[in-house]
């Protein structure tokens, strides 16, 4: 069974994969992450961490972009990643989950 699942979402045009991508980041990862960040004293390490490991997942769903100049490969910026996911990021959210 989950053969045919992978064989069916590996057949979905690249638009329909990302936006698949982007649900399962939204409802399955971020509140695995987030859960009881209400109650987190977010130091500045703990805030860059967290900031790498979203970078990563993003990167991982837009994936590499080819270089229309050199026609090189290349990984997008943190920059062009915020661009592309326009939702908070993981350190606001977990700013306005806080307890006061």
């Amino acid at each position: 069974m989950p053969a045919v699942i992978l064989r069916r979402i590996l057949c979905l045009p690249v638009c329909y994969r990302k936006n698949i991508k982007i649900d399962i980041y939204r409802t399955i990862i971020l509140p695995v992450v987030l859960y009881g960040c209400e109650t987190w004293s977010l130091r500045l390490r703990d805030g860059r961490r967290l900031r790498v490991f979203e970078n990563r997942v993003l990167g991982r769903i837009f994936e590499p972009k080819r270089d229309e100049l050199t026609g090189e490969w290349r990984k997008l910026h943190n920059e062009q990643l915020n661009d592309l996911y326009p939702s908070p990021n993981i350190i606001r959210e977990i700013k306005s989950r806080s307890m006061r």
